[in-house]
């Protein structure tokens, strides 16, 4: 394919003969890397044979270094899952196998000179109690020619060009996903493309809600339903049906993707701790979208401790509750039908064990009275991105709540409850950070055919051209991680570990690609008018939102060292 001003015509040599068995060769290495990582970082952090919690935070970054390590690990054994299982398949082409040489080369160099957690932050193995004899696992021939000639400029280069040329603008390179989870993929990449994209900075600019239409819209299509069972009204798909529904959606708008997220996680409450009636009575509603919900947990002096949670539910004279305290950043608040609410039932616990989940009804409010029911009051929080639900902080006077919707008719269950629907959340954030990347990615790349400087497109400059390719590469091992943390959720596998690193990861590919995408759009991508300031903004919350990436981190090391 010709391209203005330069010949990018290469030719297939950029990528390394006997790819998969390189490949292949490197994960093992780094898998004792990881074990021996863990071992000598587990030694450093117990005390009287157990892992110490003040150790441990003594030496945090080194145990959020161990995170990112064992994240690197996953990711890379999930692309060689990908590119194997592709190649059985007869699709592993030569855009997969740049795509997957590049992501072995790149990140085995950052294992070995140090991975960053974030901008500033680098972690380094000797950050981990390492010396320069942990590294001789990784001096194989193998590993020293993906490190070397893995991820090339040429390879970058090429890349890049087969990117043009590729159609399907949604996905570069094949997903390895199966055939119905494509057509679904399809159908909301079609509906994000005709409904959101044209409407999506608009809505941003101005503030705006997302259209109820466009809600009505989902709901006829299934999407606040996708994952709750048949019998209670829903479709009964996998969670990576929603993972793709979320990806494809916040490709076109991160708010629209997550308006799925707040019905899943509500669904998944009930489901999982709720009593039958309490299921008959409350899926039904929400799989159809006649009731909107929003999750009211966070409060202003707490953050992620959940457990120092000081809004109180009292019970009266009749047996119902009624609810005293103060919550934060509560998104979609005003116009939701049911709060998924937290709050301490038992006034002598210091920690989780005295709290308890209520299904709070509330009379949807507009823009004139936002929170029309008695007992609540509210204040919009003025954000800079994920605009379309919009942010609230929330107060609570006496506000009463009907004793049949304690979720699950006990008290004191309400952390244990929500911890069960953490690794849904986690592996939905990671999708809407895969689609917000993905978008970035699409938005910056269009952006450098368009712009031509010194006689030609920016994207025929190497670090224009270089900096696409690598958000091609880490948005599909970003995907790989998060497909290999819904598929164990839908085999009733244990995946808080792997659905955490997605997360992370995700987050961190989401800023890093639509950081990159606005420098590719130079002073143009400063200005407001330009989609790119709105992605940069969206694609910010991803590292703070259902739990902060520090945080994220430290569960990860916490399950690590355990």
């Amino acid at each position: 394919m010709a391209h203005d001003g330069q010949d990018l015509t290469m030719t297939n040599s950029v990528i390394l003969p006997d790819l998969l068995a390189l490949t292949g060769a490197a994960v093992a290495p780094v898998k004792a890397l990881l074990e021996t990582a863990t071992a000598t970082l587990r030694e450093t952090v117990s005390a009287d044979g157990r892992v110490s919690g003040s150790l441990l935070e003594q030496n945090q970054a080194a145990a959020h270094g161990l995170s990112w390590l064992a994240t690197y690990e996953q990711s890379l054994t999930q692309m060689q899952a990908w590119a194997e299982r592709l190649q059985g398949e007869g699709k592993f082409g030569e855009m997969e196998q740049l795509i997957h040489q590049i992501a072995f080369g790149e990140y085995l160099n950052q294992i070995k000179g140090g991975i960053p957690m974030s901008q500033g932050e680098i972690v380094r193995l000797g950050d981990l109690g390492l010396g320069v004899d942990a590294l001789s696992g990784l001096n194989t021939a193998e590993i020293d020619a993906l490190c070397t000639s893995g991820n090339t400029q040429n390879a970058r280069m090429r890349l890049v060009e087969l990117m043009q040329d590729n159609a399907g603008h949604a996905t570069f390179g094949a997903s390895g996903l199966d055939e119905e989870l494509e057509m679904i993929r399809e159908q909301f990449r079609r509906y994000a493309d005709e409904r959101v994209v044209p409407h999506a900075h608009e809505w941003h600019l101005k503030d705006d809600y997302i259209p109820m239409e466009i809600l009505e819209e989902l709901a006829e299509m299934g999407v606040f339903g996708l994952t709750i069972p048949e019998e209670y009204g829903g479709l009964g798909l996998s969670k990576a049906s929603m993972v793709v529904v979320s990806e494809e959606l916040s490709r076109g708008y991160i708010g629209v993707g997550s308006l799925g997220t707040r019905s899943e996680i509500a669904a998944e409450l009930v489901e999982a701790g709720g009593t039958e009636e309490q299921k008959q009575h409350w899926l039904p509603k929400l799989a159809s979208a006649e009731i909107l919900p929003t999750a009211v947990f966070t409060e202003p002096n707490t953050g992620s401790d959940l457990g120092s949670l000081r809004t109180r539910a009292v019970k009266n004279a009749d047996g119902d509750y009624e609810i005293t305290g103060n919550k934060t950043w509560i998104t979609h608040a005003a116009r939701t039908h049911v709060m998924t609410l937290l709050a301490r039932t038992d006034p002598n616990s210091t920690d989780h064990r005295g709290l308890s989940m209520f299904l709070a009804e509330k009379t949807p409010g507009d823009d004139e009275n936002p929170f029309p029911t008695e007992g609540m009051t509210g204040g919009e929080i003025e954000v800079l991105g994920y605009r379309g639900m919009k942010e609230f902080e929330l107060g609570f006077d006496s506000f009463k709540v009907k004793k049949e919707n304690l979720l699950g008719g006990e008290e004191g269950q309400g952390f244990k409850q929500l911890m069960k629907t953490f690794e849904a959340a986690r592996i939905q954030t990671a999708a809407r950070a895969i689609g917000v990347a993905q978008n970035a990615l699409e938005v910056g790349m269009q952006y450098a055919e368009d712009r031509k400087q010194f006689g030609k497109s920016l994207i025929n400059f190497p670090r224009v051209a270089g900096k696409l390719a690598m958000m091609a590469v880490e948005i599909m091992v970003a995907r790989q991680l998060t497909y290999f943390s819904a598929w164990e959720k839908d085999h009733d596998q244990r995946c808080d570990l792997e659905a955490g690193m997605a997360k992370l990861l995700g987050a961190r590919v989401a800023w890093a690609a639509a950081d990159n995408a606005l420098q590719i759009h130079g002073g143009n991508g400063f200005a407001l008018e330009y989609q790119i300031s709105r992605i940069l903004c969206d694609a910010r919350i991803l590292n703070i939102f259902e739990g902060a990436a520090e945080i994220q981190a430290q569960v990860i090391a916490r399950r690590l060292l355990g």
